[in-house]
């Protein structure tokens, strides 16, 4: 049964989709089956790996919340074996004023994602820069949630209002939703301020900080207007090696007891 992730911050310009689309190409390349879910209207993951939204209107995620499209039906294939992606659009915008008078309408993505959890290990779901119905379905839906931070001043800036958002949704709605890491990106070594945030944040939030620390990447920046995950635009990029180093924290983290164990001895040995 595969893990379904939330990649959140209501904060916009964070890595949040970069996040969501390189970690999942990352995890395939390691022979993970992954399924990226573009939850955002602006459809960003979409095209950064190759696709024309506009082709795809009939079945995207809004299709599939309002009941016009089954989550199978609407998997594409991306040019990375064993990476799939549900589509957003632009429509996705006017889906929770739709969603608005249905029952368990912060449920409907779950129902959703449920019948095709089975498919893959790992589940993404990039969510829009704000904490509307649609990131509330994402959190509902997801067993862990992955929060990209930024190394720069502002950082810290509304991630109380974001915990506090978490911590409501395990109140009420996801008993079970857990915080798989806190991603700290766009890190530069040369600014002393890049260094503080990194400090502060991993002071503050202590192993719940990825050990990976993204780098700033010209790279990163160019791979998604080309359609490709950085892995495929630059495998020797410092940002795909970010990546890949984060994809193997992610398996390293989610590995049964047993499995840490016997790495933990090789690694002392």
């Amino acid at each position: 049964m595969g893990k379904v992730v939330a990649i959140v911050n209501q904060k916009g310009g964070v890595g949040k989709t970069t996040t969501a689309i390189n970690v999942a190409a990352s995890l395939a390349v390691l022979e993970k089956k992954v399924l990226l879910i573009d939850a955002d209207p602006q459809a960003n993951a979409s095209s950064g790996v190759g696709f024309d939204v506009n082709t795809v209107v009939h079945n995207s995620i809004y299709e599939c919340l309002i009941g016009k499209s089954t989550a199978k039906e609407s998997i594409l294939n991306t040019s990375i074996k064993g990476f799939d992606l549900i589509s957003s659009h632009i429509d996705l915008v006017g889906a929770e004023i739709e969603m608005l008078n249905l029952p368990e309408r912060e449920k409907i993505m779950k129902s959703v994602i449920e019948k095709i959890k089975s498919m893959y290990d790992f589940i993404f779901i990039d969510c829009s820069p704000s904490l509307g119905l649609i990131t509330v379905n994402a959190l509902t839906a997801a067993d862990s949630v992955i929060i990209p931070v930024q190394c720069e001043y502002f950082a810290l800036e509304g991630l109380g209002k974001l915990l506090n958002t978490v911590k409501l949704i395990q109140a009420r709605l996801n008993t079970k939703l857990e915080i798989e890491g806190f991603l700290l990106t766009m890190y530069d070594a040369r600014l002393r301020l890049a260094n503080q945030v990194v400090d502060e944040v991993r002071q503050h939030f202590g192993k719940m900080v990825f050990q990976t620390v993204i780098q700033r990447n010209v790279k990163l920046g160019e791979s998604p207007s080309f359609g490709k995950p950085v892995i495929l635009y630059d495998a020797l990029s410092v940002g795909a090696s970010n990546y890949l180093n984060m994809a193997k924290e992610i398996i390293q983290n989610n590995a049964p007891e047993e499995a840490k164990s016997d790495e933990l001895n090789k690694s002392n040995s």
